[in-house]
C-alpha cells in the first residue's frame, strides 16, 4: 500500500510520514527533496507555485511511487497534494495541464492502493508552528493560499482525515490502528 500524508505546509506531514514510515519498517519519502530548484526559489519568495510548476514535479512523484509499489509493502511519502487533481497526478501520473498521453496504461494508476493521511488544523495552530521553525523555504506568508487551494480528500478517494493538535506519537497510533483494522487477517 502506498500512503501519502497530506496536508497544508506546517501540519506536520514530514514528523508524521517518517515516523510512520519508520513504525511500519518502510520507505520514507518527501515530496519537497523532489521540488525543482526553481519552485523552492519561487516559494522563499512569498511567490505560490501555480499547476505548471506543481505537475512535473507531481509526475515525477507518481514515477517514484510506481517503482516502489513493486518493491514494498507499505511506502509513506509526504506531500501536500492539496488538490484532487494534483492527488489524481500522484496517482495517475497524468498532468490535466496536457493532453493525455494515449500510450499510458492503466497501470500506471495506483489509486487503489494509495491511500491518503490528511492532516488537518486551524490556521492559527498551523501558522503557529510556522513561526517555530527554521531553515524551511515556505514562509508563513504563503499559508492561506494553501488554505484557499486545499479540496480535502473525498469518495472515490481511499482517505483517513486526522486533527494535528494531537501529539505526533498519538496520531501514528491510531493511523497505525485502523491501517491494522484494514488489513486482512490470515488464519
Amino acid at each position: 500500500m502506498i500512503i501519502v500524508v497530506m496536508g497544508v505546509s506546517g501540519s506536520g506531514k514530514t514528523a508524521v510520514g517518517s515516523l510512520l514510515a519508520d513504525q511500519l519498517r518502510c520507505k520514507f519519502y518527501d515530496a519537497d527533496d523532489y521540488h525543482p530548484v526553481k519552485n523552492k526559489e519561487k516559494m522563499s519568495q512569498g511567490i505560490p507555485l501555480n499547476d505548471q510548476d506543481r505537475y512535473p514535479w507531481l509526475c515525477s512523484l507518481h514515477k517514484l511511487l510506481m517503482r516502489e509499489k513493486t518493491c514494498s509493502q507499505y511506502v509513506v511519502l509526504a506531500c501536500s497534494a492539496l488538490t484532487r487533481a494534483y492527488r489524481r497526478a500522484l496517482t495517475t501520473g497524468q498532468n490535466t495541464c496536457i493532453p493525455p498521453d494515449p500510450w499510458q496504461t492503466n497501470e500506471d494508476d495506483i489509486s487503489l492502493q494509495t491511500l491518503f493521511i490528511h492532516l488537518q488544523g486551524s490556521v492559527e495552530m498551523i501558522s503557529e508552528r510556522m513561526q517555530k521553525r527554521r531553515g524551511h523555504f515556505m514562509p508563513v506568508t504563503l499559508l492561506q493560499s494553501q488554505f484557499d487551494t486545499l479540496e480535502p480528500p473525498g469518495e472515490p478517494e481511499l482517505f483517513m482525515v486526522f486533527n494535528v493538535e494531537k501529539d505526533i506519537s498519538e496520531i501514528v497510533s491510531e493511523i497505525k490502528a485502523k491501517l491494522e483494522c484494514m488489513t486482512p487477517k490470515h488464519s
